[in-house]
């Protein structure tokens, strides 16, 4: 998840972003890539125009790698030689029927942006601040600057190098320049006119408590890993556990599984699956007695959900609650019982759901607008 953030890379990089796509196209505004002189981590989106993104962005590198040797070497050059600047941002427009000939038919609008000094703090605040709602700006006009705001619109790092010397970070045109959420990564103009690439970075808004450490968690666990959320892996069995895990899982071995429902988020999806049918049954009635659960899956059949309906009602939990519980769990027409098979289809299940909520979200929300530091 996120390997253009988290990608340890130590060479020079471009940063490939999807700023704007009309139409049909592979990936969806915000999807990125670090492209190195050697490499390249994640994806815009395979295909003819990944192939001419990454030529392009490798031209960008050759040429900033050709502009520091020459003002290594330019001392007694004449004057405006020495201290010429390579590009540092560019925006490039791809057709991609006409052009390049692939299938989607749309266009597609790329940001290249040569990680320099500031891009690269902004990156920096963004993997230190991944479990927490940010925005990163950066100028495709003019001087290169990068900055990242929080959640309030407050520039949480700023960095400006235009040409070498020392520049505002937030200038007075810029101020008010609004970030809608609503719109995802796009292009903003500021008062002056400048052209800004807004990309919000938000944290990953799908939580899912999993219980059981068996067969089908785990290979849930493994595919959840690739995909934008966080896990809490819960089994009172601590040796059930692998020895190593995905960056957004976190393990609680416990003989109190309740209590990781007691303190599970607001809105948080629920997985129920152990080695147990009577801690199944406890988990699910702490659950349901819950007013705010997210989405909740028990694992068994159609018999087991009958039991644990009557069961349920029996203890007085409402009726609302009991009918919202899925079970069986994955998506109709998978009948293979293969724990790969089993997760594919939970986790299709998950992402439709995590989906939902999530347009849901961003529609109820107001833009943030730039606020300048002082």
């Amino acid at each position: 998840m996120n390997e253009w953030l988290t990608a340890q890379v130590s060479e020079p990089a471009v940063l490939v972003t999807v700023a704007i796509v009309e139409g049909s196209g592979p990936r969806e505004p915000g999807a990125k890539m670090l492209v190195t002189a050697r490499g390249q981590h994640d994806t815009i989106g395979g295909g003819h125009l990944e192939m001419c993104a990454i030529e392009l962005a490798r031209e960008m590198l050759a040429a900033s790698e050709r502009v520091a040797a020459h003002d290594a070497t330019s001392r007694g050059a004449a004057p405006g030689e020495a201290g010429r600047r390579t590009t540092v941002t560019r925006l490039e427009r791809y057709a991609l029927g006409p052009t390049l000939g692939q299938c989607c038919g749309g266009v597609v609008h790329l940001a290249f942006e040569l990680v320099d000094t500031s891009l690269a703090e902004v990156l920096a605040g963004l993997r230190a601040r991944r479990r927490e709602d940010s925005w990163r700006l950066s100028a495709i006009d003019g001087a290169p600057t990068a900055l990242l705001l929080d959640a309030d619109g407050i520039v949480a790092g700023a960095s400006s190098a235009p040409h070498g010397e020392g520049g505002v970070a937030v200038s007075t045109a810029m101020a008010g320049l609004a970030v809608d959420r609503t719109r995802g990564t796009h292009v903003s103009r500021d008062a002056d006119g400048r052209r800004w690439l807004v990309d919000p970075c938000l944290a990953p808004r799908a939580h899912l408590i999993l219980f059981g450490a068996g067969h089908v968690g785990a290979a849930i666990v493994r595919m959840l890993g690739e995909l934008p959320c966080t896990v809490t892996w819960v089994d009172e069995r601590e040796d059930m556990f692998p020895a190593s895990v995905p960056a957004n899982v976190t393990i609680e071995a416990t003989d109190m599984p309740e209590a990781c429902v007691a303190g599970a988020p607001a809105g948080a999806s629920y997985l129920v699956m152990t080695h147990s049918h009577a801690l199944d049954q406890r988990l699910s009635e702490a659950i349901l007695a819950r007013e705010d659960v997210g989405w909740f899956g028990l694992i068994g059949s159609k018999t087991k959900r009958v039991q644990f309906e009557r069961r349920m009602a029996a203890r007085g939990l409402p009726q609302d609650r009991i009918d919202s519980m899925v079970c069986p769990i994955g998506l109709p027409g998978i009948a293979s019982k293969l724990p790969a098979a089993i997760a594919t289809s939970v986790c299709a299940q998950l992402l439709m759901v995590w989906e939902a909520q999530q347009i849901a979200a961003l529609t109820a929300s107001a833009p943030v607008r730039l606020v300048a530091a002082s």
